[in-house]
């Protein structure tokens, strides 16, 4: 009797961690394949009004697509298109996205149809920004709001962390992107078990969303560059100049940042500040050429196939427009992302270096364009070593850029990152 009363005394043992880790699983296939669906899903609507943008509408007008007359026109009415939405659409398209960084930010549900329409105006509209930062709110929004109404019993942290990785899983068509940005994000932070412990749930989401993606779109982040055989000493050198100078011309962005954001900030509403943004970037797009608007992806996979069809001044034209672009999109309250037009910005940088210098390999001078322009931009280590290793698709290459990050990391450590205090002042 007393051991029986001596057993039920003492503390039960807690569940074992395989145990513990198998009510995650179908959450996060659950999140990994529906952040997926929605990524594709606006990412094909963009595509389809972007052609009726920039191709049927100008030819049935008989107007050349990308000539200045219909960027100006095309740039502007995206513009105020947004700016109607943030104005007049139920939950203003989320907080000013100047003040967003890539980590998931819980948005109520009265909020995400505003923002995703803002999304797909400007994707289809010509902007400099990607769809990464929107998506990821919503996505994240999505599955909490869900999550708690499926599976109340669920700690409500869970549905960000796997809606955070599935959508990055599912843009990068890789989960590898996702463990890395969660690593990073877990660095200093108090773990209860194993670090993969940790990871898996988000893991087996970004699994599922990079999977979904890769068979419903077949996506290729590769750019077809010359595959780097040998590494020399010359290509050390050149990562180890390319990868600082992108990062100190991206810094040079990340403090102008600030400025211009004031700058329509006290134009005082959307419907001036979005409409003037266009303008800005419809000039910028007959500077630099049709290759600047957008995203940026499908632009900087045409540069890569024919590296040496521009001229090195055509390429530094490119490069300064694109950041120019960038640095207004993000200003003036275009809902959108960073990463996409950075690897055009680095990738065009590393381009004109080739051009310049005909011994730099065009994919070293890619991979450390980007690499650099990343981390001032995106200020995500892992994030901008991996993409910058993946758009060349070489594994030598690995090794050239992980020393080629230290010099660049040491220029824009400690510095101001490309996101505000709602005061408008920069992060650090």
């Amino acid at each position: 009797m007393a051991q029986d009363t001596a057993r039920q005394a003492l503390p039960t043992p807690p569940p074992a961690p395989a145990r513990a880790l198998l009510p995650l699983i179908l959450p996060a296939l659950a999140v990994g394949v529906g952040s997926s669906l929605l990524y594709l899903v606006v990412s094909s609507l963009a595509e389809r009004l972007q052609h009726v943008l920039w191709n049927n509408l100008p030819d049935a007008l008989g107007i050349g697509r990308y000539s200045v007359l219909w960027m100006l026109v095309m740039l502007t009415a995206t513009g105020v298109a947004v700016g109607l939405v943030v104005w007049k659409v139920p939950g203003h398209a989320g907080p000013d996205p100047a003040t967003l960084g890539l980590e998931a930010v819980a948005m109520p549900p009265v909020v995400l149809p505003g923002l995703l329409l803002a999304t797909v105006l400007m994707l289809a509209g010509g902007p400099s920004l990607g769809p990464e930062n929107p998506i990821i709110a919503v996505n994240v929004g999505l599955a909490l709001w869900l999550g708690r109404l499926a599976m109340p019993r669920m700690p409500g942290s869970l549905w960000p962390a796997l809606a955070d990785a599935a959508t990055l899983g599912a843009l990068f068509g890789t989960p590898v992107a996702a463990a890395l940005v969660i690593s990073e994000a877990l660095a200093g932070k108090p773990l209860k078990g194993a670090l993969w412990d940790n990871l898996f749930g988000p893991l087996m989401a970004a699994g599922a969303g990079a999977l979904t993606t890769a068979l419903v779109a077949r996506p290729a982040l590769d750019l077809g560059l010359p595959a780097v055989g040998r590494l020399r000493w010359t290509d050390l050198l050149t990562a180890l100049v390319i990868a600082p100078v992108a990062a100190l011309l991206g810094m040079l962005a990340v403090y102008a940042f600030p400025y211009v954001h004031g700058a329509f900030r006290r134009l005082g509403h959307p419907m001036v500040a979005l409409p003037a943004g266009g303008v800005v970037l419809g000039l910028l797009g007959a500077l630099g050429g049709h290759l600047t608007l957008f995203k940026g992806l499908d632009e900087v996979a045409e540069l890569a196939k024919d590296p040496g069809g521009w001229s090195a001044g055509q390429f530094a034209v490119m490069t300064v427009v694109k950041l120019a672009a960038l640095l207004v999109a993000a200003a003036c309250g275009f809902r959108g992302g960073r990463i996409f037009p950075s690897v055009f910005i680095g990738a065009a940088l590393g381009l004109c270096a080739h051009a310049l210098v005909p011994a730099v390999q065009p994919s070293v001078g890619v991979a450390a364009g980007v690499l650099g322009m990343l981390l001032a931009i995106t200020r995500q280590g892992w994030v901008s070593l991996f993409t910058a290793a993946v758009l060349v698709a070489s594994p030598t290459i690995l090794a050239l850029l992980c020393i080629a990050s230290l010099p660049a990391w040491m220029l824009v450590t400690g510095r101001p990152k490309m996101q505000l205090r709602a005061d408008g002042t920069a992060l650090r």
